[in-house]
C-alpha cells in the first residue's frame, strides 16, 4: 500500500517534472520576446549613462554663489548628526567655492559650468532634476542602490527589470547591454547588472569598445553553415535533455538561451557594432580621434546604433569611483568632464537628427553628489566629500520634457530642499517613460512579489511630457 505521502513525493520525482521542463521550456523558447507595456510607452529604447564615484552638483549644474561668500570660512556641522562618515565630519571643515564659472545657456536658461562646453549647447533637450537624495554614502552600496534599488547584493538591475517587462524588439541582439570603462569596473562587477532572482536571461551582456565587442563570436576557420548548424542542434538536444534532469536550476534554461542568441548574433552584431564603418564626420564628431574622449565616445556610438538596431537598455560606465574627489576636485572633475562632455553631447545630437531622440530615453546620474566643505587640513589639494542629501541628475529624449528644470537645494548646495526625490523615485520614472508601471512589475521571490522600487516610487511628473 503507497501512503499519500509517498504517491506525491513519487509524482514530483515522475510525470511534475516532465510538465515543468515542458513548461520552462516553452517559457524559455524566446524569453526576450516583445511584451505589451502596461502603458503607452514614451520611449522604446534607454541609455543610461553612469557617472561613477559621485558629481559635484555645485561645479557642474547647480551654481551656488553663498559659496563665493563664505569660501574658506568654518562650515557648521553641529546640527548634522546623522551621518556615515562620523569620523570624517567630527574634524574641522571650511566651505570651498567652485573653481568653474557657470553661465546661463539655451532658451530655458539653464546653468552649466564651463566644465560641459559641449553639453551647454543641448539643455533645450534636457530636463534636469537637482533634487535627488540617495541613502547610503558608501560606494559599493550606493551603486548597487542606484542599480538595483537596493544596497545589498542579489537583486535584479533596472537593465534586467525592463527586458523583462517588456522584451526586446531585436531577437538577434541581446537585449540589455553594458559597455563598461575597463580601466576601473564597478564595485561587484556583474552583479551591477545581474538579473538577480529574475531569469538568467534578462541578465546584461557585457561588451568590449576594444578590440572584438565580443570573443569568439566568429566561427572557427574552415567551419561551415551546415556542420555550424547540426552541431547547435547537436548541442540544444543535449541542453534540454539535461534541462529535463534539472528543471529546479533556473540557471540552466538561461545558458540554453544564451547559446542560442550566441548563434543568432553571429549574423547582426559584427555589423551593428563596427563604428569604424561610420563616416569620419561622425566618428570626430564622438570624438574618436582623441585618445581623452576615444573610450566613452566610442561606447556613445556604439550605445546609438544598438538602440537603432532595437535594443531595449544600454548602459555605460565612467571607471568605477572616476568622479570621486575628496582631494584635487580641480584636476579629477577636469579629467572626468573632459571624457564625457563632448561623447555625451553627440549622442544627443546624432540620436536627434536620426530621428531617434522622442523614443530613446538618456539618463545621467551617480549615486550620490558632493559637499560644499572639505577637511581643513586639506586646503591645499581642496575636494568635496560623500553627500547623500542632494546630487543632480539629468533626463533626455523619449517623454522627457525638455528645457525644465525640478527641485532646489539649500544656499550652500548641500541639501534638497524643494520636490525631493529618492533614487527609487529615478527607477520609477524610467519604467513609466518605458511604458511598465513600477507597481505592477513584479516577480514573485522569498515569498513575496518583489518590485525593482520595493514598496514603490513616485515618477518624477514634473519632467514627464
Amino acid at each position: 500500500m503507497q501512503h499519500r505521502r509517498d504517491f506525491l513525493y513519487n509524482t514530483l520525482l515522475g510525470a511534475g517534472p516532465i510538465a515543468l521542463a515542458h513548461a520552462l521550456q516553452a517559457a524559455g523558447n524566446a524569453p526576450l520576446a516583445p511584451r505589451e507595456p502596461h502603458h503607452r510607452p514614451k520611449a522604446k529604447s534607454c541609455i543610461f549613462l553612469t557617472m561613477l564615484g559621485g558629481v559635484s552638483q555645485m561645479d557642474t549644474f547647480d551654481p551656488k554663489p553663498a559659496l563665493d561668500k563664505f569660501d574658506n570660512t568654518v562650515m557648521d556641522w553641529s546640527k548634522e548628526r546623522a551621518t556615515d562618515q562620523v569620523s570624517l565630519f567630527a574634524k574641522p571643515r571650511l566651505i570651498l567655492r567652485s573653481p568653474w564659472k557657470f553661465a546661463r545657456h539655451g532658451q530655458c536658461g539653464m546653468d552649466v559650468s564651463e566644465l560641459f562646453p559641449n553639453l551647454a549647447g543641448c539643455v533645450d533637450d534636457m530636463a534636469f532634476v537637482k533634487s535627488i537624495q540617495a541613502e547610503n554614502g558608501n560606494h559599493p552600496a550606493a551603486v548597487f542602490l542606484m542599480n538595483t534599488g537596493t544596497v545589498i547584493p542579489g537583486s535584479p538591475s533596472v537593465g534586467a527589470w525592463t527586458t523583462f517587462g517588456l522584451g526586446t524588439p531585436n531577437q538577434n541582439l541581446p537585449g540589455f547591454v553594458v559597455l563598461p570603462d575597463f580601466r576601473a569596473l564597478p564595485f561587484s562587477g556583474s552583479q551591477q547588472w545581474g538579473a538577480g532572482y529574475l531569469p538568467a536571461s534578462y541578465q546584461g551582456t557585457m561588451l568590449r569598445w576594444k578590440g572584438e565587442p565580443i570573443r569568439d563570436l566568429k566561427p572557427p576557420a574552415g567551419i561551415g553553415p551546415e556542420q555550424q548548424t547540426a552541431e547547435r542542434e547537436l548541442l540544444r538536444s543535449m541542453n534540454e535533455d539535461h534541462l529535463g534532469r534539472h528543471f529546479t536550476n533556473p540557471d540552466l534554461q538561461g545558458r540554453i538561451d544564451a547559446y542560442e542568441l550566441a548563434y543568432r548574433m553571429q549574423t547582426e552584431a559584427p555589423g551593428t557594432l563596427d563604428v569604424d564603418g561610420e563616416p569620419e564626420s561622425v566618428r570626430s564628431m564622438y570624438g574618436l580621434d582623441n585618445e581623452v574622449t576615444e573610450s566613452f565616445g566610442r561606447r556613445c556610438l556604439m550605445a546609438r546604433r544598438l538602440v537603432e538596431k532595437g535594443v531595449r537598455f544600454v548602459q555605460l560606465y565612467t571607471p568605477s569611483q572616476s568622479w570621486d574627489s575628496h582631494t584635487e576636485l580641480l584636476t579629477r572633475h577636469k579629467k572626468n568632464a573632459e571624457e564625457v562632455d563632448k561623447p555625451i553631447a553627440a549622442l544627443i545630437a546624432d540620436l536627434k537628427r536620426r530621428g531617434l531622440l522622442d523614443s530613446t530615453l538618456i539618463v545621467w546620474m551617480g549615486e550620490f553628489g558632493r559637499t560644499p566643505d572639505n577637511l581643513a587640513d586639506q586646503r591645499d589639494k581642496a575636494g568635496r566629500d560623500h553627500n547623500t542629501r542632494a546630487m543632480t541628475i539629468f533626463f533626455a529624449g523619449g517623454g522627457v520634457k525638455p528645457g525644465v528644470t525640478v527641485g532646489r537645494t539649500d544656499d550652500l548646495g548641500f541639501k534638497a530642499v524643494e520636490n525631493i526625490y529618492r533614487i527609487r523615485d529615478v527607477h520609477a520614472t524610467i519604467l513609466r517613460l518605458m511604458g511598465l508601471s513600477d507597481m505592477r512589475l513584479t516577480y514573485y521571490h522569498a515569498g513575496r512579489n518583489r518590485r525593482l522600487t520595493d514598496l514603490g516610487g513616485n515618477p518624477i511628473q514634473e519632467i514627464v511630457a
